[in-house]
């Protein structure tokens, strides 16, 4: 098991599941000002260098109730559907009373509209990894997965309601999910109770 040394007083711990390669960019401003948070990065795949090596359906390596949240963006999809719940009650495992994931997924329901409009292939928005399709929100970044990171496929998918009722699923006490412009959902969900 990875004991997470305790940071100091002032600084809580966000653990960066699938975190890809280091860049502080990555993190939303949830987790600003700089000062206040201490990343620690968890990924799959060793040659990101990650801080823990473990996957997001089984981080038995992270000791129980040991970080303040959780933050995974675009990890959901690329699981299969029943490794959904495996997944998000390690999220909850892992965090603090009163700790909070942040998640974000595709919207499934907005890149539905899209190919309802026949626009199947015709770019939604452009990302960093360039222009992005509702081919590829459904299914993977077909640029990545061509160049043989399979890892970027799609397995399962979300809406709001479905990806608030896998939560609360989970154990999530207090969940909110909104929409953004890039067809994505964005998810917070809080461990309450005891």
């Amino acid at each position: 098991m990875v004991l997470l040394a305790e940071a100091p007083a002032a600084l809580r711990t966000v653990l960066h599941v699938g975190c890809g390669a280091a860049d502080p960019g990555k993190l939303p401003s949830n987790f600003f000002p700089a000062g206040e948070w201490r990343e620690v990065r968890l990924d799959i795949d060793p040659a990101v260098a990650p801080d823990i090596e473990a996957s997001i359906t089984d981080m038995a390596v992270v000791d129980s109730a040991s970080v303040d949240a959780v933050w995974s963006a675009h990890n959901l999809e690329h699981l299969f559907a029943h490794e959904v719940p495996i997944a998000l009650a390690e999220f909850r495992r892992v965090l603090r009373h009163g700790g909070f994931a942040l998640v974000t997924v595709p919207d499934l329901q907005q890149v539905a509209e899209l190919v309802a409009q026949d626009r199947l292939a015709e770019a939604a928005y452009v990302s960093p990894a360039g222009p992005i399709a509702p081919l590829d929100m459904l299914y993977g970044h077909g640029a990545a997965i061509a160049g043989g990171n399979v890892f970027m496929a799609h397995r399962t998918g979300f809406t709001a309601r479905t990806l608030e009722a896998a939560l609360v699923a989970a154990g999530f006490g207090l969940v909110r999910v909104v929409r953004d412009r890039h067809f994505a959902l964005w998810a917070t969900a809080y461990v309450t109770g005891v």
